[in-house]
């Protein structure tokens, strides 16, 4: 097989797939699962800043004799949050002891409060970085959206001064200004960004008139969300480690992402749709790829295509169907 090794946030991997945050990254045993299949990396199920707030609250709400003690309250949340924090930790270090491959620490964080201090604790346990998931949802129309992001700011570097491995952080494609933002987010201490994270999206059930989820997976075509922005970011933003994600299903895939200027590839949907053979068939068609054009290393034609090494960069920017359509009778 060809040299498939890269780096990623300064880690070396043997093959640029990681297995994205999920509840296939949330045990031991899917772990090794995925290990044993050749996967290079694997980001942890986050813990989730919210979902422990939502417990908080949902506890208050049963136990209405203790509504009115701020003490009560504050035992629930700390209770909570140190159960919590407890068994990521133990999560962590059970599966650097299973596994030989980079094991990357996740938080799922809508705040720069307390919460950073947690990537502490995932340092000291053996994290060998850390994947901030940060998440806001604005639904004040006078709300400026550079308070929006310096909020990502602010939670980066409240958790670059707690830790000293590296830190990447996952985000959304529904910035104004994607390169300014990644810009600002390597200014501030981040070694890698995720493009892009895929979050809840509701839905309408006609038949019971009230919302619901969406569909959960990614599809292929959701590769072109970030195919994009993966080609103009590792163009335009130095010394930054991209992990591609969203609609990554093949090999194919896999190798758009890499010709684009990403490290590493995140695989979430494929695995859950697949199984975690997915991954040695994804090996395969990277390997048949290098072996066809003659490609030694991944670092031959990384970025070969991305947005300042093509011909026509405009290919990267047009925003309309216009050689589809003219042809069309």
């Amino acid at each position: 097989m060809s040299n498939l090794q890269t780096k990623y946030l300064g880690l070396d991997l043997k093959n640029p797939l990681v297995a994205a945050s999920s509840g296939l990254t949330s045990s031991v045993e899917k772990i090794k699962e995925l290990a044993s299949a050749g996967i290079g990396a694997i980001v942890l199920k986050s813990i989730f800043e919210e979902q422990i707030n939502n417990e908080v609250s949902s506890m208050l709400e049963k136990d209405q004799q203790n509504m009115g003690y701020p003490e009560a309250e504050d035992y629930i949340k700390n209770y909570l949050r140190d159960n919590t924090v407890v068994k990521h930790l133990e999560l962590l270090r059970k599966a650097k002891e299973a596994v030989d491959i980079p094991i990357i620490a996740s938080i799922n964080c809508v705040s720069g409060a307390e919460w950073t201090s947690f990537a502490k604790d995932f340092e000291e346990a053996g994290a060998d970085a850390i994947e901030l998931n940060i998440f806001y949802m604005p639904t004040d129309r006078n709300e400026k959206p550079g308070i929006i992001e310096q909020l990502y700011l602010d939670v980066l570097k409240k958790v670059r001064l707690e830790v000293s491995i590296p830190v990447s952080v996952k985000f959304g494609v529904h910035h104004s200004n994607i390169i300014g933002m990644a810009d600002k987010l390597k200014a501030n201490g981040a070694a890698g960004v995720v493009m892009f994270n895929r979050f809840y999206e509701p839905d309408i059930d006609l038949d019971k008139l009230e919302l619901t989820s969406s569909e959960v997976f990614s599809s292929p075509s959701d590769l072109r969300r970030s195919l994009r922005w993966v080609g103009i970011v590792s163009s335009s933003v130095a010394n930054l480690d991209i992990a591609a994600s969203t609609g990554i299903h093949d090999g194919d895939a896999v190798i758009k992402q890499l010709l684009a200027g990403a490290q590493v590839a995140q695989l979430c949907s494929t695995l859950y749709v697949n199984g975690a053979s997915v991954v040695s068939s994804m090996l395969s068609d990277l390997d048949a790829f290098m072996k066809k054009w003659n490609f030694k290393t991944i670092d031959d034609f990384r970025g070969r295509l991305s947005y300042k090494n093509i011909p026509d960069p405009m290919v990267y920017e047009r925003s309309q169907f216009m050689k589809y359509f003219s042809n069309r009778k």
